[in-house]
């Protein structure tokens, strides 16, 4: 029989990634003559990759990228963030605890993020969480990705979860989309990557620390759905 299941994004919502994301982005800056990026002003766009984020620093610098140009430093951003995993960047305060809460109430746990499988694999690995989670799907594993609610459902049946008995955790639009598509409610983080304020995407719950995930949150949520 399959057991309830809570869904983690990954960057911004279980692991604070934004230190070597942009340390691996001002590398890759350095290596094309330009600035390196003001970390307050680019940290909203470290959520949606590489890719977007060299575009917005060319963007900031008001520099002209080339395809092939942009394709050479996703290439070499890629490589300087995989060698220096996991550098600095650690769990979210209280995630843990929440996480042992939801495992010992039998909730499984898996991750489902937009960045690649590798990577994901390879920063939980680093970070000592990995078995934790029954199925960790990225942006490569299946022939789609989040906001597209497949995602997530193949992440779920991946897991061996419940579609009917699931809840996600995020921190970004993309996050909230693809639950809402999915019919799942969705409890969103402020303290992650976001252009605006994550309510302003009404998820189902907004939370600003992860004390305020209990086992009676879960539930409520999750059965306000099946009522």
């Amino acid at each position: 029989m399959s057991k309830p299941i809570v869904v983690f994004d990954l960057d911004g919502t279980l692991v604070d990634t934004a230190p070597d994301l942009l340390d691996s982005l001002n590398h890759c800056l350095e290596a094309a003559g330009m600035q390196k990026v003001d970390p307050v002003a680019l940290r909203r766009y470290v959520g949606q990759g590489g890719r977007v984020m060299i575009e917005r620093a060319f963007e900031a610098q008001q520099k002209i990228l080339s395809p092939e140009q942009l394709d050479w430093l996703v290439g070499l951003f890629l490589e300087h963030y995989g060698k220096n995993m996991p550098g600095h960047s650690a769990l979210y305060e209280g995630v843990e605890d929440v996480m042992n809460n939801l495992a010992k109430a039998g909730y499984l746990l898996a991750v489902c993020t937009n960045k690649f499988e590798g990577l994901s694999v390879s920063l939980l690995t680093a970070l000592g969480q990995q078995q934790r989670f029954a199925a960790i799907c990225g942006s490569d594993t299946f022939a789609f990705r989040k906001p597209d609610p497949r995602h997530l459902f193949e992440t779920i049946a991946k897991a061996g979860g419940d579609r009917d008995r699931a809840l996600m955790i995020g921190d970004s639009r993309t996050d909230i989309d693809t639950a809402k598509a999915a019919g799942i409610p969705v409890i969103a983080v402020d303290f992650g990557y976001s252009d605006l304020h994550v309510s302003s995407y009404e998820p189902s719950k907004v939370i600003s620390h992860y004390r305020e995930l209990n086992l009676d949150l879960a539930e409520r949520l999750i059965n306000a759905v099946n009522a």
